[in-house]
């Protein structure tokens, strides 16, 4: 949930957004280069990002799609997940997990997350566990990874799918595995607003027989794609195996995701700087608790979420509404918890530290666009709504 933005802030600066995504000219020729060549739809532009995030994960395959929805949606297809199972995911995300297992037949379970990295916590998910259960979605919130080896132990122990929703976690690792790399399946968002953006778009990784069964429904279940058809046989010339979607990234998708995937450590390290400017910046103010990074984690930064103690009359939403209204700058909230809204508010659930963590957090701006002077600003306005 995005602050809206005033017509007349009180001051006279620009507004400063939340977030600004980080565009240049190496991705204006890419596309450029894509509508001369005359492919517009998935062929080998998509298929290039798709080498260059299965290259650099390790994984056995990938497959560029048209958003993180999608790549959810097809991994549940792929791995047979329908009627009558159960999926283990967090309250604390985004709607687009539980919707695809709603769509899917099957029914969401919210586990409680860890008080300290707001991730899914591993007891939590394990008391979780039914007859029913047939996989284990986390999210690795913010950008720092989950504990990934308790999940992968999980999983395994119960025979379980295990999914990482790594959308805030492109380059985040934890205990030297990189985010999106020990799942069987790992899906990856570049929407408007994240580390890389595509505009719309989204990535699915991992193993090669779910990857493959992936590609094959999110190709109208075509048994071949059209790139790969032209030139070799007749387009008409072709045989649907499944009844399958059309879920497929195009070229010109992907000819600005291969220039943003090359950007990644460079957007990922200005991140970082931010967060660190924050740190010290505004530990010492009260009643604000800053992010905590574990030992062995490389944070991705996506987020950088504080939790605000509402006293002295001041509150996440009291906070929200001086930065945007008197300092003209954006925030957002992540996440307003799915189990509260109206679609899954019939699903019994007690998540305390969810439910707390969803009162007080607040994301001030984090991303490469931003200035030193833009994040001097906002440092500047914290320190005068504590004054």
């Amino acid at each position: 949930m995005t602050v809206d933005v005033p017509a007349e802030p009180a001051t006279t600066a620009p507004f400063l957004p939340w977030n600004r995504p980080s565009i240049g000219p190496e991705e204006e020729a890419e596309v450029m280069d894509t509508l001369r060549s005359g492919w517009l739809t998935h062929g080998p532009k998509a298929a290039r990002f798709e080498e260059a995030v299965r290259d650099a994960l390790g994984v056995q395959d990938a497959f560029a799609v048209s958003s993180c929805t999608a790549a959810v949606h097809l991994a549940l297809l792929a791995a047979g997940i329908g009627p009558g199972d159960e999926v283990i995911t967090p309250s604390l995300t985004f709607c687009a997990v539980p919707n695809t297992v709603v769509q899917c037949g099957a029914r969401p379970v919210f586990a409680d997350v860890d008080p300290v990295t707001f991730n899914l916590d591993p007891a939590a998910a394990e008391a979780a566990i039914t007859p029913r259960t047939k996989a284990i979605a986390v999210m690795h919130y913010a950008g720092q990874p989950c504990d990934m080896a308790a999940f992968r132990k999980l999983s395994d122990d119960h025979g379980l799918l295990l999914i990482e929703d790594a959308a805030h976690a492109l380059h985040a690792w934890r205990d030297g595995a990189r985010a999106g790399s020990v799942g069987d399946l790992a899906v990856f968002s570049f929407y408007a607003n994240k580390v890389i953006t595509t505009g719309e778009g989204g990535m699915l990784a991992g193993r090669g027989d779910l990857v493959r069964q992936a590609r094959l429904l999110g190709r109208h279940g075509i048994d071949s794609s059209a790139w790969r058809r032209h030139g070799e046989r007749h387009t008409a010339d072709y045989e649907v195996t499944v009844p399958g979607l059309k879920s497929v990234m195009p070229d010109i998708t992907a000819a600005v995701g291969i220039r943003q995937w090359e950007k990644l450590a460079d957007f990922t390290a200005a991140r970082a700087r931010i967060a660190a400017a924050y740190d010290r910046s505004l530990a010492g103010l009260p009643g604000m608790r800053l992010p905590t990074v574990l030992n062995r984690v490389r944070h991705g930064w996506f987020l950088y979420p504080v939790l605000i103690e509402p006293a002295s009359g001041r509150s996440r939403d009291t906070v929200a509404e001086a930065l945007r209204d008197v300092h003209g700058i954006g925030t957002s909230v992540h996440f307003t918890p799915v189990h509260r809204l109206a679609a899954y508010r019939e699903l019994e659930c007690r998540l305390p530290v969810t439910e707390e963590v969803a009162a007080r957090q607040l994301s001030l701006p984090c991303y490469p666009a931003m200035t030193a002077a833009d994040v001097q600003r906002i440092i500047d306005a914290m320190h005068t709504i504590w004054a």
